[in-house]
C-alpha cells in the first residue's frame, strides 16, 4: 500500500489536471462549448437515448441537460424524436452533422494530446491510459450511488491548497 505522502502528492497532481481540462476546453469550436461536446460524445458512445438517461450520464440536473440539448439541436447536430414507448418523452439521436462535429472534436483533442505528449513513448501513453482507467474503476460509478461527504478528522485539517 502506498504511503500517506504519495496519496497527498496524488491529490495535488489530480487537482492540477484542471489545467489539462481547461486546455481541452480552449480547443473547442466557439459554437460548441464543453456541455454541447459532452452531449455529442455521450450520444456517440452510447447511441440514442432519452433526455433523462443523458442527464444521468452527464451527472447534471434536467434543466442543465435541456439547455445543452437545445443548443446542439438548434445547430442540427441532434434530433429529438418521439419515443415509441412513451409519447411524452423524446429520444435523442445524432444527425449526420452531429457525427461530423463529433469527428472534428475528436480530431482536435487527439491532435492536442499528440502535440503535448510528442516526447512520450507509446508505452508511456498506454500506461497512462491504463492507470487512469484503473483509477476511475477504483472509484466506481460516482453517479449511481451517492456517497456521504468525506469529513476529515480534526488532525487532518489544514489551510494548504492542494495544488
Amino acid at each position: 500500500m502506498a504511503e500517506q505522502a504519495q496519496y497527498e502528492e496524488l491529490a495535488r497532481q489530480l487537482s492540477a489536471i484542471g489545467a489539462v481540462k481547461r486546455e481541452l476546453g480552449r480547443i473547442l469550436p466557439h459554437d460548441c462549448p464543453a456541455g454541447s461536446a459532452a452531449v455529442l460524445t455521450l450520444l456517440g458512445r452510447h447511441g440514442d437515448m432519452r433526455m433523462s438517461k443523458l442527464a444521468e450520464l452527464l451527472a447534471v440536473d434536467m434543466s442543465v441537460t435541456s439547455r445543452h440539448v437545445a443548443h446542439v439541436a438548434d445547430r442540427g447536430w441532434i434530433e429529438r424524436l418521439p419515443d415509441p414507448a412513451d409519447k411524452r418523452s423524446r429520444i435523442l439521436r445524432l444527425t449526420d452533422a452531429g457525427r461530423e462535429r463529433l469527428i472534428e472534436l475528436s480530431r482536435r483533442s487527439s491532435q492536442l494530446f499528440a502535440d503535448r505528449l510528442s516526447d512520450w513513448s507509446d508505452h508511456e501513453v498506454g500506461l497512462l491510459i491504463h492507470l487512469m482507467g484503473r483509477l476511475r474503476e477504483s472509484f466506481g460509478d460516482c453517479r449511481a450511488v451517492p456517497r456521504p461527504p468525506y469529513v476529515p478528522e480534526a488532525t487532518e485539517l489544514t489551510t494548504r491548497t492542494p495544488a
